[in-house]
Order: structure tokens, then C-alpha cells, then sequence
């Protein structure tokens, strides 16, 4: 019942910042992007495609091989005073390993920059920003195992803190920047966007440090050292098979984009119309349509740890009960947004960023919300599960999928070629993860209950919203409709089977007791219990 607690406790509050980051992080964005123009924001794209990969190489899978070594450690070792040693001793190794990737790929981008920014690139604007952004690689990587340790360990309000902290310092100094040198020119407001976000790495580091040192886990007294090269051979064992995988995808998805900026011009606009083409989706399609999968990636970072400690507890009830409630509420959740965004993307886009061609956009990409965000839950349980290597090929070959198809469709229909490449790899992807899910946990999924009623529920919702608002027009302000939307959408899924009572009661297990005044949460842990000895 603790962990029960725990992990709902830790969900909805790395949730609740995470939404509130992100409707910081798109309202900004929307005000950057207004304020320098969608072919500032292509440049800044174009940056960040080379940043993606700089920190790919910077962080080479620290973050997840910390969360399962320490989630395994936090579950096996009971002593305090010896938990704390070995907590000691992995943190110090992931540490250093996430040292010497962040210097070194610092140090290859900040001296090569040129290069990259003139033959890659095509645009010697970037170089500035990629010089500053090398800066920021190694408090990235150190930032990423601290991160791994608090998210194993199950201290997230450490993690919030930090999100709040660096989205906090991260737009004083850009709102700064765009005051100070901005006016000088695209180059120079680009500069500002990637410095704020490099100072905000520092403190970022800097508060995540102050947090660690702090933690009361590390702050027991052990009775000696643990073995720091044991630790680093079994971080290192985790880490950088992950990152192997993680160069490749990552390697490939930097050349996809690269290649769009290209296909555009070929498909027939100029330098300019196609960096804007590509800014409004990258730069303001994309984070509105990630915005509302904050709640969904707070519950896929946590359940790494916790289906981590069931496969070692060998708790097989509780991974495939965990596997089907994760399963449906992503889809009642994601459904509903893809419903949302489809129904009103003209309101949105023009609300959001004052742009006909972002809500055209976002209409288009919308029905693929759904299979994104599943995806994504999805992985999550897999890599819980022992399963990165799988999910590693299958992104690997969905990334060289993209590839070609953006070679291919791009220059012969330009966005919406890209557009179409996107649901084409997101469709495949996710069937291929859902089949291993389904075979690894022997999942059963219930396509009526879990996919077709939350559909025809979003069909009902939005359709009665709509005419409300033709009959009654007062009533048609943007927030009124989607709140109506949300509310009628809940209604009609408890109406076709959606949602049911034990939905509800599990919802809500710490009032809920059965017949006997025995809390359901309390007979769950038993029977997980006698599963486990057995």
C-alpha cells in the first residue's frame, strides 16, 4: 500500500509540474516565436537537430541504466548503512561517466562547429549558437545521472524542483537576451534562445548538486567504501548499450532533419519559406501537439523503476496488472486530446501562435496523438522490463525508415510529405513495441473497452460541443469548449463501457474498502505477495 502510494503520489506530482512546465515552455515558445518570425525559429530548429545528437553522445544512456541500478540497489539492500554505500558508490561512477562523455563531446562540437555550422548546416549563422550550446553538454550529462538517481530512489519533488528551477532561469535570461541583442538580427536572436538555455543547464546542474548532497539516503554515515570499479563496469554495462542504440537513432533522426530544410527547397520554395516551413512544424506544431503528454511521461519515467523491482521480485501478477491500467489510460487520455486538437486546431493555432498554416498543421497530425503517446507508455514498460535492447532495433530501423521516406516524400509534397512520414513510422513503431509488450507480460488487450468506445465517446463529445456552440455562439470561447469537450467526453465513456466502477474505486484505493473493510490496495499487496513467494 506504501508503494501504491508512492508511485501515484510521485505520478501526479511530476505530473503537475511537468504540465506546468510545458504550458510555460509552449506559451513562451509562442511568444519567441511571434516575437522573431517562423524563419528564426527554423534556424533555431536547425541547432537544436545537432544539439539532440551532442547530447545523445553527452548523456550516452546515464539517465536509464541510474534509474535501474539504483531501483535494484533501493529493493534488495535493506541495511541502511550498507544501502548508502552502494548508493554512494554508483552515483560517484555514473558521475564520472557522465564526465568524461560530456567533456569530450563538448569538446569535439565546440571545435568543430565551424565545420558543422558551413557543411552541414548550410547556414554559417549557426555556428555562434553551437559553440555556446557545447558549452552546456557536460552539466547535461552530470544533470542526467542525478536525475537517474532521484527518479530510482523515488525523491521526484527533487526532480520537479530542479524542471522549475531551470525553466524559471532559462526564460529571464532569454526574455534578457531578446531585449539586448535580439534587434540585431536573426543570428544574434538565436543566439540569446540557445544561451538561456545553456545558463540554464548550469543551474540546473548546480541545484540538482545541492539537492544530492542533501539527500538522506547519501547523508547516512556508511560503514566503508563500496567498490566504485564494480559500480562502474555495472553502470557502463547498462549505459552504453543503450547509447549504442541511441547514437544510431539519434544519428539518423539529425540527418532526417537536416534533409527537410533540403527537401523543401527542392519540392520548390526558397531558403527562407522553407526554414519557416520547417520552423511552424518543429518549432510550434510539435510542442503543442507533445504538451498535453507530460502526465503521460511522468508515469513511463516512473514505471522503469517500479517494473524494474517487480521483474526482480519476479512479480508477474502485478507487471501485467500495471501493463493494462498504464495500457487504457493512455489511451482514454491520449484519445481525448487527439479529439481535442482535431475538433478545434483552427481556434488553437490561430489562439496559440496567430498562424493558418500551424492549425492546418495541427488538424493533419492530430489523429496520430493516440499512437504517439501509447508509444511512448509503452516503451517505457518495455525498458522496465529488461527490454532496451528491443526497444534500441526498433527505433534504430524506424529512425532509417524516416530517413528515406524524407528523401522520397519531402521533395514531392513538400510538409505534408513530412506529415505523412510521421504517421507511416509511428504506426509501425508502435505495433512492433505493443507485440513485444503483449508478448513479454501476456497482455490481453479488449479493442472494444479500450479502443473503440474512448473513440466513439471524443466523436460524441466534440459533435455536441460543436452544435452546442452553432446554436448558442456566446457560448463558443475556446476554454469553455474544450472544458465542455473534457467533461462530455467522460460522460460518454462511462455511457459505452470506457470506464467502469472498479475504474473508479482503483482510482481512488486508499478510501475504497470491499465488504469485509479490507482496503482493495491491502488484498492487491497480498496476493501480490503470495505471487511473488510462489
Amino acid at each position: 500500500m506504501k508503494k501504491t502510494k508512492l508511485f501515484f503520489a510521485n505520478a501526479l506530482l511530476l505530473s503537475a509540474v511537468s504540465i506546468f512546465i510545458r504550458l510555460v515552455g509552449v506559451s513562451f515558445n509562442a511568444f519567441i516565436s511571434v516575437k522573431v518570425g517562423a524563419e528564426c525559429m527554423g534556424l533555431f530548429t536547425l541547432v537544436m537537430s545537432v544539439y539532440g545528437l551532442a547530447v545523445t553522445f553527452a548523456t550516452s544512456g546515464i539517465n536509464l541504466a541510474v534509474v535501474k541500478v539504483v531501483s535494484e540497489a533501493d529493493a534488495e539492500i535493506k541495511d541502511p548503512s550498507e544501502k548508502g554505500k552502494k548508493l554512494r558508490s554508483l552515483v560517484g561512477a555514473s558521475v564520472l561517466y557522465s564526465l568524461l562523455f560530456g567533456v569530450v563531446t563538448g569538446a569535439v562540437v565546440y571545435f568543430s562547429s565551424g565545420s558543422i555550422g558551413e557543411t552541414l548546416l548550410c547556414d554559417v549563422r549557426t555556428v555562434p549558437s553551437l559553440r555556446l550550446f557545447a558549452l552546456s553538454l557536460p552539466p547535461i550529462a552530470v544533470t542526467s545521472a542525478l536525475s537517474g538517481y532521484f527518479t530510482g530512489i523515488r525523491r521526484v519533488i527533487k526532480n520537479a524542483a530542479v524542471s522549475l528551477i531551470e525553466q524559471f532561469v532559462k526564460i529571464m535570461i532569454i526574455c534578457t537576451g531578446l531585449v539586448l541583442i535580439a534587434p540585431r538580427g536573426i543570428e544574434s536572436a538565436c543566439l540569446a534562445i540557445v544561451g538561456g538555455g545553456a545558463l540554464a543547464e548550469g543551474a540546473s546542474l548546480v541545484s540538482a548538486l545541492i539537492f544530492y548532497f542533501t539527500d538522506k539516503s547519501i547523508r547516512a554515515r556508511p560503514s566503508g567504501k563500496g567498490s566504485f570499479s564494480g559500480s562502474f563496469r555495472k553502470v557502463s554495462k547498462i549505459a552504453f548499450p543503450v547509447a549504442v542504440g541511441a547514437y544510431a537513432r539519434q544519428g539518423l533522426l539529425t540527418a532526417e532533419h537536416l534533409a527537410i530544410p533540403s527537401g523543401l527547397r527542392k519540392y520548390g520554395l526558397d531558403p527562407s519559406g522553407a526554414l519557416a516551413a520547417y520552423g511552424v512544424m518543429q518549432g510550434m506544431v510539435m510542442p503543442l501537439v507533445l504538451f498535453p503528454s507530460a502526465v503521460l511521461y511522468s508515469f513511463a519515467g516512473l514505471l522503469v523503476p517500479e517494473l524494474s523491482e517487480c521483474a526482480a521480485l519476479g512479480n508477474r501478477k502485478r507487471v501485467i496488472a500495471i501493463g493494462e491500467k498504464v495500457f487504457r489510460s493512455s489511451l482514454l487520455f491520449s484519445v481525448c486530446v487527439a479529439g481535442i486538437f482535431l475538433s478545434f486546431s483552427d481556434t488553437i493555432g490561430m489562439s496559440v501562435y496567430q498562424s493558418a498554416e500551424a492549425a492546418r498543421q495541427l488538424r493533419l497530425i492530430s489523429a496520430l496523438i493516440p499512437v504517439m503517446y501509447l508509444d511512448s507508455a509503452v516503451d517505457g514498460m518495455l525498458k522496465g522490463l529488461g527490454e532496451q535492447v528491443y526497444c534500441m532495433k526498433v527505433n534504430v530501423a524506424d529512425s532509417f525508415l524516416c530517413l528515406v521516406l524524407v528523401l522520397v516524400l519531402v521533395p514531392a509534397f513538400g510538409i505534408d510529405g513530412y506529415i505523412a512520414l510521421l504517421i507511416i513510422s509511428e504506426v509501425i513503431n508502435a505495433s512492433f513495441s505493443i507485440a513485444r509488450l503483449v508478448k513479454v507480460t501476456g497482455l490481453r488487450i479488449n479493442y472494444f473497452k479500450w479502443v473503440l468506445s474512448p473513440v466513439l465517446s471524443v466523436i460524441c463529445a466534440a459533435a455536441a460541443v460543436k452544435l452546442l456552440c452553432k446554436v448558442c455562439p456566446t457560448l463558443s470561447d475556446m476554454t469553455f469548449s474544450i472544458v465542455l469537450c473534457i467533461l462530455l467526453y467522460l460522460l460518454f465513456c462511462a455511457v459505452f463501457g470506457a470506464v467502469g466502477k472498479e475504474d473508479i474505486k482503483w482510482c481512488n484505493p486508499l478510501v475504497h474498502k470491499g465488504k469485509d473493510g479490507i482496503s482493495n490496495v491491502k488484498k492487491d499487496k497480498c496476493l501480490n505477495n503470495i505471487s511473488a513467494n510462489v
